[in-house]
């Protein structure tokens, strides 16, 4: 294949240039000034008018399940994604011992909702699994700290003992062997928010000897940011590992102020700190975590049962209205019941309540909270939920930062987010409406920012010898149209993606090829 007449863009940063790309076997084999590759029967792309850029890599995903599912990964393709990252937040699919695999399904339902065959236990066994599943874009994976956390201690609220770290620190370690790129932990999420500072030091000390990075979903990104900016630092120090953040952003009008502090710690000169973001100003999660920490301990049915004792349920909705200066960071508390909307329920029972917030179903007389807790109660947990919090303003600020690139953090079941169709467009629509940044400086953070952040070796770029990954925008139509009241709707002005040499957009349409790989560390 022969893409002619574009303006490349080449993830370097360098300055962009005309240019022809002859693809062969799946990589970039030349690259040369308009007129000189000879056409010799080769399929050919006029891309005239167009930037021709490495595909984006999308480094916060929850496509774990959903690629098994549906294959294509359609939504992704459609916004320039060629490489997914999942096993986010620290609850995952693997590592996974059968025994504990009803605990870990329950608790994602709301993230990647359920799958009927699940056959694998190890990282290594579900990476195999992915294998042999072709897909529309290539999939990386993380091993998520609570999956080893379950796997060694069960879901209990208590520290880790030496032999437990150590057990914690080999499943790891066999993760990392086995293929998976990096760690990743959730920090508001049972049972990772039951681990301490220490913890993660010591199994940041066996990524390190791997070189790959610790993904984290930090305790606070809201009253306590700050605090948990700093506790990463620390850990990357006393580890000797890699940081990276996930879903950069700051929650809450009061806390907006801190934008200027949260990027003067990402130039942290002694820890190699990075991060990606979401460009909305909502996030999405499962509804569970507007509980309190204590609430999910020793697993969701316990939780289950606190959420029909009303003593407990009085001790929770407490908690989650306090104030002061000591009031527990959470969701209710910078979100607020109008701001909560359901997203997905997956067993699909009042399946009307989906795109509601949670004010709405309270009706005038009705408690918020209580009805969040009636539907997490009936539905054990599986709910998944959209929640505004942040400013416009901070978005973009941080999108400037060199050290940040994009993602979706799309959760894809019910009524998702329209980042789920339409972050990495939303991306450069941002930018040509606003002037950000050069388009040269905005791609290299898209793609090989990503990769070098989640050391993906080779990924990212589009050089001689590199891997034939290509997205192909118009600069003055791309645009997302994925909306809140309507999110599942594909971006328009970027008419091609090539996953490994082979289109699976063309023309602005789906092409049902199937590429993709698994991408091993």
């Amino acid at each position: 294949m022969i893409l002619r007449n574009g303006e490349l863009i080449d993830g370097t940063g360098a300055t962009a240039r005309r240019a022809d790309l002859r693809i062969e076997a799946g990589r970039v084999v030349a690259i040369e000034p308009p007129g000189v590759l000879p056409t010799t029967g080769e399929d050919e792309l006029d891309c005239a008018g167009h930037y021709v850029c490495p595909g984006f890599i999308d480094t916060h995903t929850h496509t774990d399940l959903y690629a098994l599912r549906q294959p294509d990964v359609e939504m992704k393709a459609r916004q320039g994604v060629v490489l997914d990252v999942v096993g986010q937040d620290g609850i995952g699919v693997a590592p996974l011992p059968a025994a504990r695999r009803d605990i870990m399904a329950r608790t994602i339902a709301g993230l990647d909702g359920t799958f009927d065959a699940w056959d694998w236990e190890s990282t290594g066994e579900y990476l195999d699994r992915l294998s042999r599943t072709p897909t529309g874009i290539h999939l990386a994976a993380l091993v998520p700290h609570g999956n080893v956390r379950l796997a060694v201690m069960g879901p209990d609220d208590r520290p880790a003992t030496a032999d437990e770290l150590a057990a914690m620190g080999h499943l790891l370690d066999q993760g990392l062997e086995e293929g998976a790129v990096g760690l990743s932990t959730g920090l508001i999420y049972p049972p990772c928010c039951y681990g301490d500072t220490a913890e993660l030091v010591a199994l940041g000390k066996v990524i390190a000897k791997h070189d790959r990075p610790l993904v984290v979903h930090m305790r606070s990104e809201s009253d306590y940011l700050l605090e948990a900016v700093e506790e990463m630092l620390h850990v990357g120090r006393a580890s000797g590992c890699r940081i990276h953040i996930s879903h950069l952003k700051i929650a809450g009008a009061e806390n907006w102020p801190l934008a200027e502090k949260l990027l003067a710690a990402l130039d942290s000169p002694d820890v190699r700190v990075t991060a990606d973001q979401y460009p909305y100003t909502a996030g999405s999660t499962m509804m569970g975590a507007i509980l309190p920490p204590w609430a999910h301990s020793g697993g969701f049915e316990a939780t289950v049962a606190r959420l029909g004792d009303p003593g407990e349920r009085a001790r929770m909705k407490a908690e989650m209205l306090a104030t002061g200066p000591h009031r527990w960071d959470n969701f209710w508390s910078w979100a607020g019941a109008s701001g909560i909307y359901v997203a997905d329920i997956p067993s699909k029972n009042g399946a009307e309540r989906i795109g509601k917030n949670l004010a709405e179903l309270a009706g005038a007389t009705g408690d918020p909270i209580d009805v969040a807790f009636d539907l997490l109660r009936d539905e054990r947990m599986g709910v998944g939920m959209i929640a505004f919090s942040q400013s416009e303003d901070v978005v973009r600020a941080l999108m400037r930062h060199p050290r940040v690139n994009g993602c979706t953090d799309g959760l894809l079941g019910g009524k998702p987010h329209p980042r789920a169709y339409g972050a990495f467009a939303r991306f450069l629509r941002i930018n040509r409406e606003h002037g950000l940044l050069s388009w040269e400086e905005l791609v290299r953070k898209l793609s090989a920012q990503a990769a070098d952040a989640l050391t993906l070796a080779g990924r990212g770029r589009l050089l001689v010898g590199a891997p034939a990954d290509v997205v192909v925008f118009n600069p003055r139509t791309v645009e997302d149209t994925a909306t809140y009241a309507d999110p599942r709707q594909f971006p328009i002005g970027m008419p091609h993606v090539i996953v490994g040499g082979v289109p699976v957009v063309r023309d602005g349409a789906g092409t049902g090829a199937r590429p993709g790989g698994v991408v091993r560390g």
